[in-house]
């Protein structure tokens, strides 16, 4: 097992260093979860809400966003041109180091 190390900014500003599990197949949503940060996933993380919504700060190369999720961050608040939801990014190798801010709940 493969862990990668993910910088999480919370709402508050804090930094958490997050290990991240490269072989279970799991996203930014999911691990923000597990270590009880506040990410609602309403949706399940299926693109449908924007409740995970993060920006990203460090130069990593994504993948290219879905069409549902370029659908649900143009109808999402506080959306920045490094918004991404964190349920379409997708725990690999690559993302070692990466580093994401959650964005304001919407109200």
């Amino acid at each position: 097992m493969e862990d990668i190390t993910i910088t999480v900014i919370d709402r508050d500003g804090e930094k958490h260093k997050l290990l991240a599990p490269t072989d279970m197949a799991m996203n930014i949503m999911e691990v923000c979860k597990a270590y009880e940060l506040p990410v609602e996933g309403t949706c399940g993380g299926i693109a449908l809400c924007a409740s995970c919504q993060c920006y990203v700060l460090s130069d990593h190369v994504l993948d290219e966003k879905s069409d549902d999720e370029e659908a649900m961050l143009a109808e999402a608040f506080n959306v920045q041109a490094s918004s991404r939801l964190g349920c379409q990014i997708h725990i690999t190798e690559s993302l070692d180091g990466l580093e994401i801010e959650l964005a304001p709940e919407e109200d």
